[in-house]
């Protein structure tokens, strides 16, 4: 006869969990918590995008006015915050809203308020001072006299004879201004940090 015998082994312990253990996720929580991860990530990035254009612009070079400076397709880098904290100085590279067409336009500033621009036989003046054309594609064809009005800039492109600028148009008022070109950023090969500098040669 076969003898039961009890089991008087110790039971197995029950699995509660720790105080203040976290409670198993779920389905449910595991999407509620990537939502919210989702949302963060989408809103972090919108602000950071919000920020960026608020204190940059990207543009592209239409044309070939800007040459040899600039060449046409090039993506250029805008702080439009140069000119909140400083003023525009000649020969800096500026974007602005144009007068006469519905894209933005970049050029070079030539002359501040109360500068008196000439252009005779190729050369050009600021206050009767030569300006140091260097980087300039040839000398202009054209000629004139302009006196620049409180509160607006004479801008010329690099490529004279090729340029809707102030010697056609007129001065361009500084709230058109959008902001000074820092450097080129496409195509990579072409990447560089424009150089602005005083466009007046020595007396």
């Amino acid at each position: 006869m076969t003898e039961i015998i009890p089991d008087t082994a110790t039971p197995e312990p029950e699995l509660t969990p720790a105080p203040g253990a976290a409670p198993t996720p779920t389905p449910g929580s595991n999407l509620k918590r990537f939502l919210l991860d989702l949302l963060e990530t989408v809103g972090l990035a919108v602000v950071l995008f919000l920020v960026i254009n608020a204190i940059s612009a990207r543009v592209r070079v239409d044309g070939f006015s800007m040459q040899p400076t600039l060449q046409n397709g090039e993506f250029v880098l805008v702080n439009r915050l140069a000119y909140k904290f400083g003023d525009p100085e000649r020969g800096d590279i500026i974007v602005f809203r144009s007068l006469v067409a519905p894209e933005d336009l970049i050029k070079r500033v030539i002359g501040l308020p109360g500068d008196t621009i000439s252009v005779e036989d190729g050369i050009v003046t600021i206050n009767s001072i030569v300006v140091n054309e260097a980087y300039i594609a040839a000398t202009p064809y054209y000629s004139g006299t302009w006196t620049v009005p409180a509160g607006n800039l004479f801008v010329l492109g690099d490529n004279r004879n090729d340029s809707s600028d102030s010697h056609s148009w007129g001065f361009l008022p500084m709230e058109n201004v959008i902001g000074k070109a820092v450097l080129v950023y496409w195509p990579f090969n072409n990447f560089m940090v424009l150089r602005h500098g005083n466009v007046l040669a020595a007396p």
